[in-house]
């Protein structure tokens, strides 16, 4: 299944994709939340799906990010052997693991808008990992069990804010809109080959990014388990797992984000995102 969530900002209500359409199941499911994925919430959607005519929807309304108020979402640095270089960085020993303000998500097609005072705005391509039952000290081999489907995330990034300012990545990772999700989250089974994802981000028009997640350093399951060992990952926690070479920073000179620049970037089988940078204004 691909699920959705549709409309006004902040008034996002669920919905499916099937066979390339769009579908209305708000009359069934109140949101994509934790709650949701707690209480089997991708079962009882399969019921619905099949015994309902669902109303369809307008193929250019507007999307949200697919899930409702995460917890969580934890990023996961460095985590491709390209990406450590670019960033003249030795490969880590363990997962170099930070949070990203669940405030700065929008949805996929949502505009970027570059924070007051930055001149150094920069894109990360990701795939990201929806939680869906809590999961804490989870064997590797167990990992995947826990997972409710995946999506696309652009990790932006202030890398002024990240890396100059004396402080964690998280203040260079939070600003309202750095983080665009979907445009849908794809349960596992929609997904056929987890290690073996192209990624890539183009920005206006020019391709920047060209990975797979073949090149992970550390895999999803891994990942899951690692930081189960720490904290409790929730229903509807988000995991970010990291981006391939080719962001802003790694290019000589480095190459940022400004007001204009159209973003757009995708992930087998995931979908695709495009972002327009806006200046920030009272």
């Amino acid at each position: 299944m691909k699920l959705i969530r549709f409309g006004e900002v902040g008034k996002e209500k669920p919905g499916v994709i099937l066979d390339g359409k769009k579908f209305d199941v708000s009359a069934y499911i109140s949101d994509y939340d934790g709650s949701f994925f707690a209480e089997y919430g991708l079962e009882k959607l399969g019921k619905i799906i099949r015994e309902n005519d669902l109303p369809e929807l307008s193929d250019d309304i507007r999307l949200g990010a697919p899930v409702s108020r995460p917890g969580k979402l934890i990023c996961i640095g460095l985590n491709y052997a390209d990406h450590a270089s670019e960033s003249k960085l030795e490969l880590p020993k363990e997962p170099v693991v930070f949070f990203k303000a669940t405030s700065a998500i929008v949805g996929p097609n949502d505009d970027l808008i570059i924070p007051k005072n930055s001149v150094k705005t920069d894109w990360e391509v990701e795939l990201a990992v929806v939680i869906g039952k809590k999961a804490s000290y989870v064997e590797e081999s167990e990992a995947l069990d826990y997972v409710a489907g995946y999506t696309l995330h652009n990790d932006y990034s202030e890398r002024e804010f990240q890396l100059e300012r004396s402080g964690q990545w998280v203040k260079g990772k939070s600003c309202d809109s750095f983080a665009p999700l979907g445009p849908f989250l794809a349960t596992k089974e929609e997904v056929q080959d987890l290690d073996n994802l192209n990624l890539w981000l183009k920005v206006n028009g020019k391709k920047m990014q060209n990975g797979s997640t073949s090149n992970m350093v550390f895999k999803v399951p891994f990942l899951i388990s690692y930081l189960s060992q720490f904290m409790s990952l929730l229903p509807g926690d988000i995991i970010s797992t990291g981006t391939p070479a080719g962001v802003g920073l790694g290019f000589d000179p480095p190459v940022y984000i400004k007001p204009g620049d159209k973003i757009e970037l995708g992930i087998d089988g995931l979908g695709t995102s495009r972002q327009i940078a806006k200046a920030w204004s009272e």
